[in-house]
């Protein structure tokens, strides 16, 4: 323990908010992976499973696997929940994936402890073969307390914090969690995590920008009318009122997850794939954001009421057990976002996610504007050239005005379809590989965090004050009649 060099208060936070380089420290792979809330759903639903791929993939080896949390758990009943959030993994495994999974969880241990009691997170991880990844599957009240009580005592300074969204619950929080954290550890070892952008996803975005020559000259506001970013769920509230009626639509999805989808599809081409680089353009196009509160219809509101999706009834969504319908909870959320620079001046960004709504869309829209001309003689549609990006599955859908069958004067409807590269990693494995790597990448960082709650102020304050009227609309439905984007066409297969 001597050897290692401990992080404490005595940091100097001043350049919290401006990019870092990636130490020497980074480079050197996790030795030990402590999740703290071991015992709850997160872990055993996603995190578990999403480890377990990386392990039977062979780009976790070596590691320890410590579990912690305030139930009075032993080795055995951890490690009984590892066998069966591993068991999948295990089934299609070869051999040797086998012997790496079963290694892992052998020698895997539990430790009951109150991780906002003043030292003992240290001495845990005092404990532990380092570098240590700390992962806070825990409520995010809860992880700040525990970094509260762990500054006073550091930390080893090549360990890694893995942070759960929602970082903060505005940007005045946001910066004092950024302070908290950097008072433990250098920022190119925070890891603040988003499991819906997986590296897949990400480079699948760039590859299709700045690979192609007929997209890259087209994608600016000369030839791009819109851009729509959609997360519908077909899913209602499922037993999460304790975060979700507190957080809402806004504050769940797009304030953190659709931004940053909106920023890969504007930034400007990075000299390199390196994470300094990409995070740098990142950073440009979101302080270049913003929503104009007092335009109409920047931002829109809703909420279910009951109804059915796919023969399942739904009840209201004040109904819904754990809700306090007068906190006036969205579960529908619409915002159209400016980005103020030369390339996209005058194109709407439009970000909009909700549950319960009747068909499920995970897509980026991007659509062209007309041509300046069409020879007269043309019958049939004329319709805007379209681009989607679908998500999870990663899809690429090209609709084009082409001339129809039968007539040669008749223009019709072809589209053209791609499946995207897929990873044999699940998303928190995707998201475990970076942070075990020491690869940033993926990670949040701090200014970004705080810029992404800036833009979203605005509306939440809107809101707040009631000038935006909280609409409703039946679960199974596609949202509000009166919004544009509740009657656009089919999404992309399997979205």
């Amino acid at each position: 323990m001597s050897a290692r060099k401990w992080q404490g208060v005595g940091v100097n936070t001043s350049s919290l908010t401006e990019p870092g380089t990636v130490a020497a420290t980074a480079d050197k792979r996790v030795r030990t992976l402590l999740i703290l809330g071991a015992s709850g759903d997160l872990t055993g639903r996603l995190l578990l499973p999403g480890l377990a791929r990386l392990i039977r993939s062979g780009r976790a080896k070596g590691l320890s696997l410590v579990g912690a949390g305030s139930d009075p758990w032993d080795d055995a009943k951890w490690r009984a929940r590892i066998d069966e959030s591993f068991a999948a993994a295990m089934e299609t495994s070869d051999e040797q994936g086998r012997r790496a999974l079963q290694e892992v969880r052998d020698t895997s241990t539990y430790h009951h402890i109150d991780v906002t009691a003043g030292g003992v997170l240290t001495e845990l991880v005092a404990s532990l073969e380092g570098p240590v990844a700390i992962y806070f599957a825990l409520p995010p009240t809860v992880s700040q307390l525990a970094c509260t009580a762990a500054a006073p005592f550091g930390l080893p300074a090549d360990t890694r914090l893995v942070m759960e969204k929602p970082f903060g619950t505005d940007r005045e929080s946001a910066h004092q969690l950024n302070i908290g954290l950097a008072k433990l550890v250098p920022e190119h070892n925070i890891h603040r995590v988003d499991h819906f952008l997986g590296k897949a996803t990400v480079f699948n975005i760039l590859g299709m920008r700045f690979a192609n020559r007929i997209l890259e000259p087209v994608w600016n506001n000369l030839h791009i009318d819109k851009v729509e970013v959609i997360f519908d769920e077909d899913l209602a509230l499922e037993n999460r009122a304790r975060y979700y009626d507190r957080a809402g639509a806004l504050r769940d999805m797009i304030q953190s997850h659709l931004l940053h989808v909106m920023a890969l599809l504007a930034l400007n081409a990075p000299s390199t794939l390196h994470e300094r680089d990409l995070r740098d353009h990142i950073g440009s196009v979101l302080r270049a954001s913003s929503i104009d509160v007092g335009v109409p219809g920047s931002s829109r509101r809703a909420r279910y009421t009951a109804g059915s999706i796919k023969g399942r009834e739904v009840p209201d969504y004040t109904a819904e057990p754990g809700v306090d319908g007068s906190l006036g909870t969205e579960t529908l959320a619409e915002v159209t976002v400016s980005i103020n620079n030369d390339r996209w001046a005058g194109v709407p960004f439009i970000l909009r996610s909700g549950k319960a709504l009747g068909v499920k869309r995970k897509e980026a829209l991007i659509t062209f504007k007309p041509v300046n001309h069409l020879p007269d003689g043309f019958t049939g549609m004329d319709t805007p050239t379209r681009l989607r990006i679908g998500f999870g599955p990663d899809t690429l859908q090209l609709d084009l005005d082409v001339n129809g069958p039968g007539d040669m004067f008749s223009l019709d409807r072809a589209t053209l379809t791609a499946e995207l590269n897929a990873t044999d990693l699940l998303p928190y494995g995707e998201v475990l590989d970076g942070v075990l790597s020491g690869d940033p990448t993926l990670s949040v960082r701090s200014d970004i965090a705080e810029d992404c709650w800036r833009i979203v102020e605005p509306v939440l304050a809107a809101w707040a004050a009631n000038e935006v009227p909280l609409e409703e609309y039946p679960a199974g439905s596609q949202g509000p009649q009166s919004w544009e984007t509740s009657t656009l066409d089919t999404p992309l297969p399997g979205a």
